[in-house]
């Protein structure tokens, strides 16, 4: 019998509740000496709970043999190991006794890993391996006094069974995961990215590696911001040509430093980086900044070093931000960390700051300066070759120091983690992010109209910003824009503003913008109106925009903001000031401050200072913190970006789709079967088939293969027909005469068939068959389709549909799950959408029945990750209902997911 093959997939880096990590794999054959060793190390206390005996060694040997003869189907072991040299240290096994789909379980875990949440990964990942193999209960008999055991199954999310008997206690649970077990797990994930994070931003003490007398260099300048800015712990430098650096005795490597070292910053070239890296490991470091370039950014000899670095802190448990970094800031008191090369430091503030440009980030610091918004902590990523932007979000999402998170992204590793991060953290701390590449250098090939629509566009960044909540913005002007204002001000309730000037020009300005970003200028009520021409001019406008003239004093601003914030028509006021020759800006600023004051910050104020003197110091300084802008459009932007963020935090989160009548099982076996015959794209009775295994209805049809056979189908199904070709490698049917409509008896459509078979043979496609459908009734053309996306997982358009699809482009964009709220908007959002609901004294077409497509199209894909494109065009939205008229699905081998726990960036 051929030895089982290794699943190689199922190896992954995890990280623990402290923020360490280990590599788990799966157990082979010949890891019995692996297995022994562990046991060995195990203490008799251990041994006696995991094999319920003393456990001589002649019996662990047995026990060693046994446990590594694995079939992956009914015998599946994991190993945990640490370091280089591979240390086991923990073990998990099922073992399926008889036939059945029932297993037994063991777990244990070495004395020095207990506690950090490696048995409960183990576990979790045991059972997704059992639930794909078709084990479906787990059993598990352990001695009452095995507390840690009882603990790892009971923080493990598993609905338990717990079973009593003499001198043991017997547990059975499920291997699916439930929704409580895997929000469980994710939960834990988090918690170990954010533990993982205290290293680099509360480090104990830091070594920097490369630091140099010389300043001007990378590693003379990292030395000395971290002593300037007075970090409170021990800095040491760590130079072999050095005594003394910059005043401080240098040691000749980190190992030779005698006191612990959580972060070490390396600044050296970047073939010596693995050498200190790996003395690192050894001297027991916890994090790594590596700011030496050289590594994947240069072309493959770059990228191999770069895959040689992250193997040594994964074996050492180390994490590592970088390569080609510009480093990380801690503005906390308590800490004061400057570990970057830049040359000054941005004020102490609440901002979160990610960027994944070494360069950008030292230009992020200086503007941050000059706006004077205080940032918390600053990550420079560089090559994001181990921690990324998700392990960021999860780190600012529990941090208390932080209240606004700034992200700038050139990629994504892992969108859909991001998304689920995203969604959670945005609910209390608005997320702000900037991605480039809006536009792709070349379009990919795509065989679909969905395909085409989405190739060569961004659309996908923009549904995974907009359904998790993050404010995008196009430029990074706008970007500290919005988080001068979130970071101050609380996001509007709504979408109405209050424009208050001494100036018309600049509120007619600020309410254009205002208007063109769907933020509303209504007229104040009556009352509000009488209040303020109470005190103003009699020439001042005191509609909104209220225009108080150039004679507007301090007082006027004061008492003008109390008024239009009072009014229930406004969510958010704009004040705007022009400096005239008697009024001092100095106090304006003043009395707007005073005025905010009052509003207990109930509803956000953003000022516009159109003057070349700049913002004044009192906004900058007062203990109510005003956003400030030079010009009124840009206020308008900014406030239009928070109030959309204000929308969706105040929504609830919509619950999944509740959707009868699904047949997973029959959907599965009919993807299954195609994919037997090789990927690429399903008969058309495969696609009636698992259409309707998800209730999408479709035009009755028939499929035949030559025309006496589509004559005969055209009397089966009476009436008016269609007849179309099925001839592979024609995405455009109709623009080659391979669609007749409203065909009528037998010998029409036979005679339509053999003209469409000869007049496509000429063209070099000759049919291979014809689909004889019963026309629909008469309704608006709308197309719903899907494209997994590599990275994005299903991506789900909706839009005008039929012949015009890709001329139009009238598209929307959403990731799965789609949710009804989603459906709904994303048909709602169409220009064409009008043309469902009346247009013009037109029909009012089922929208519910568009969204119930919506929903079951998506849940489809999420279902059954081989399908790679759906095609639903049209799809006939009438006043009754809709159809699907025209499928196509295309099916590829899909990547197996990453176990439960692994360390995707």
């Amino acid at each position: 019998m051929p030895a089982p093959e290794y699943p190689a997939h199922r190896e992954a880096d995890v990280v623990l509740r402290d923020g360490a990590t280990v590599h788990v794999r799966p157990v082979s054959p010949d890891d019995d000496h692996r297995l022994l060793i562990f046991f060995r190390s195990l203490s008799a206390r251990s041994r006696s709970l995991r094999f319920f005996s003393p456990a001589t060694d002649v019996f662990l040997m047995g026990e060693a043999r046994r446990e590594a003869d694995v079939d992956y189907v009914k015998t599946f072991g994991l190993l945990a190991t640490t370091g280089l040299e591979e240390r086991v240290v923990g073990h998990a096994i099922y073992v399926v006794p008889r036939e059945g789909d029932r297993a037994e379980i063991g777990i244990a875990i070495a004395e020095d890993f207990q506690g950090r949440g490696l048995g409960t990964l183990l576990l979790g990942q045991l059972a997704e391996v059992a639930a794909v193999n078709g084990i479906r209960v787990f059993e598990a008999e352990m001695l009452p006094e095995n507390h840690r055991m009882l603990e790892v199954l009971r923080e493990s999310g598993f609905p338990l069974e717990v079973r009593a008997e003499p001198g043991q206690i017997q547990m059975t649970f499920a291997t699916s995961l439930t929704d409580a077990a895997r929000e469980h797990f994710e939960h834990r994930e988090e918690i170990a990215a954010a533990n993982a994070l205290k290293w680099f931003f509360a480090p104990c003490a830091v070594a920097v590696i490369g630091a140099s007398r010389d300043r001007g260099t990378i590693g003379g300048e990292v030395f000395a911001n971290l002593l300037a800015y007075g970090f409170a712990g021990p800095v040491y430098p760590v130079n072999p040509a050095a005594e003394v650096v910059q005043g401080v005795p240098a040691f000749p490597g980190v190992e030779a430093i005698p006191g612990a070292v959580d972060l070490a910053v390396i600044a050296v070239p970047a073939a010596r980086v693995i050498e200190v890296a790996e003395q690192c490991a050894r001297k027991g470091v916890r994090a790594l900044v590596v700011i030496s370039a050289g590594f994947a950014e240069t072309g493959d000899e770059g990228r191999v070093r770069q895959a040689r670095l992250l193997r040594v802190c994964r074996a050492a448990g180390m994490r590592l931000i970088g390569p080609n970094c510009m480093g990380i800031v801690n503005t906390d008191p308590a800490v004061r960390l400057n570990a970057t090369f830049a040359a000054g430091m941005p004020p102490a503030g609440r901002v979160g700051f990610f960027s994944q440009s070494g360069a950008l980030g030292l230009a992020v610091i200086d503007y941050a300066s000059s706006l004077g918004l205080g940032i918390s902590t600053f990550v420079s990523i560089g090559n994001r070759a181990d921690v990324s932007s998700n392990d960021c979000l999860s780190y600012w999402g529990s941090d208390p120091g932080t209240d606004v998170i700034l992200l700038y992204v050139e990629s994504f590793g892992n969108p859909r983690k991001f998304s689920r991060l995203a969604r959670r953290v945005g609910r209390a701390k608005p997320i702000v992010a900037v991605k480039s590449g809006r536009t792709a250098a070349g379009a990919r090939a795509t065989s679909s109209h969905t395909g085409a629509l989405l190739a060569a566009s961004d659309v996908t960044v923009d549904a995974l910003f907009r359904q998790a909540g993050v404010i995008r913005v196009d430029t990074l002007e706008e970007l500290f824009d919005v988080a001068s204002l979130l970071a101050h001000q609380p996001p509007p309730g709504g979408r109405r503003v209050g424009i208050i000037t001494n100036s018309g020009g600049p509120a007619i300005l600020c309410a254009d913008a205002c208007e063109a970003e769907g933020i509303q200028v209504p007229v104040l009520s009556a009352e509000s109106q009488a209040r303020l021409s109470a005190f103003l001019p009699g020439e001042a406008a005191v509609a909104n925009p209220v225009d108080m003239i150039a004679s507007a004093t301090a007082e006027h601003y004061r008492e003008a903001i109390g008024i239009v914030a009072a009014d229930p028509t406004v969510d958010a006021l704009i004040v705007i000031f022009i400096p005239p020759l008697v009024t001092r800006p100095a106090d304006v600023a003043g009395a707007i401050v005073d005025g905010a004051r009052g509003l207990d910050g109930k509803k956000p104020v953003l000022t516009v200072f159109m003057s070349a003197r700049g913002v004044p110091e009192e906004l900058k300084s007062a203990d109510v913190r005003l956003p400030s802008y030079a010009f009124p459009e840009a206020a308008a932007l900014a406030l239009a970006r928070a109030a959309r963020y204000g929308e969706w935090r105040g929504r609830p989160e919509a619950p999944p789709a509740v959707l009868p009548g699904l047949r997973r099982d029959e959907a599965a076996a009919v993807v299954a079967t195609a994919l037997r015959r090789g990927e690429g794209w399903l008969a058309p009775g495969e696609v009636a088939a698992l259409l309707a295994c998800y209730g999408l209805p479709v035009a009755d049809q028939r499929v035949v293969t030559a025309p006496e056979e589509a004559g005969t189908a055209a009397r089966e199904l009476g009436g008016d027909v269609a007849l179309k070709a099925i001839a592979p490698g024609i995405l455009h049917k109709t623009e080659v005469g391979g669609v007749r409509l409203n065909l009528r008896g037998t010998d029409e459509v036979r005679k339509a068939a053999e003209e469409m078979a000869a007049r496509l043979g000429a063209l070099g496609h000759p049919p291979t068959g014809f689909v004889v459908q019963r026309m629909v009734p008469k309704g608006v053309e709308m197309l719903v389709g899907v494209v997994h996306d590599r990275q994005f997982g299903p991506v789900v358009a909706c839009g005008a549909g039929g012949v015009l699809v890709e001329l139009l482009r009238d598209v929307a964009v959403r990731l799965t799950p789609v949710t009804r709220e989603d459906a709904g908007e994303m048909i709602g959002s169409l220009r064409t959408s009008p043309l469902l609901t009346g247009y013009r004294g037109g029909p009012v077409c089922d929208v519910r029945a568009l969204e119930e497509m919506l929903l079951r199209a998506s849940t489809m894909a999420d279902d059954l990750p081989q399908i790679a494109e759906v095609d639903l065009n049209p799809i006939l939205v009438h006043a009754a209902g809709a159809a699907v008229v025209d499928a196509r699905i295309r099916v590829a081998a899909a990547e197996p997911p990453p176990p439960l726990g692994a360390t995707t960036r």
